[in-house]
């Protein structure tokens, strides 16, 4: 969870350096259909590309644990309407899904924490 909190201190603050200290070099960047409407970009791989989709846009976004694992959620009164869940190799981001489906994001077990 403490990657992610760093990663979300990073992207509110546009810590470019350290938002990519935590993801791999070749990290992928996965948003379904839905996030893909809202403005995610698809296919995006490597840490300064998916850096730049994030800096400076996650004011909004809150800690979360999603199916008991580090993740964010950008919520409207207190209903997830886009979940970020990370896969993470030791200390490195490699995978970022972008969950905007509010049929799949039911699915998930999401729990928000205070951020």
């Amino acid at each position: 969870m403490e990657i992610v909190h760093s990663g979300l201190k990073a992207t509110r603050t546009r810590a470019s350096l350290t938002l990519l200290a935590i993801l791999d070099p070749d990290v992928l960047l996965v948003p379904d259909a839905a996030a893909e409407r809202m403005g995610t970009p698809s296919g995006l791989r490597g840490s300064r590309d998916v850096a730049g989709v994030f800096s400076g846009r996650a004011q909004a976004a809150q800690p979360a644990l999603v199916n008991g694992l580090a993740g964010l959620v950008w919520a409207t009164g207190g209903t997830p309407r886009v979940v970020f869940a990370f896969t993470l190799d030791g200390d490195r981001v490699v995978r970022i899904d972008t969950i905007g489906d509010p049929h799949s994001i039911a699915e998930l077990d999401v729990e928000l924490l205070d951020g």
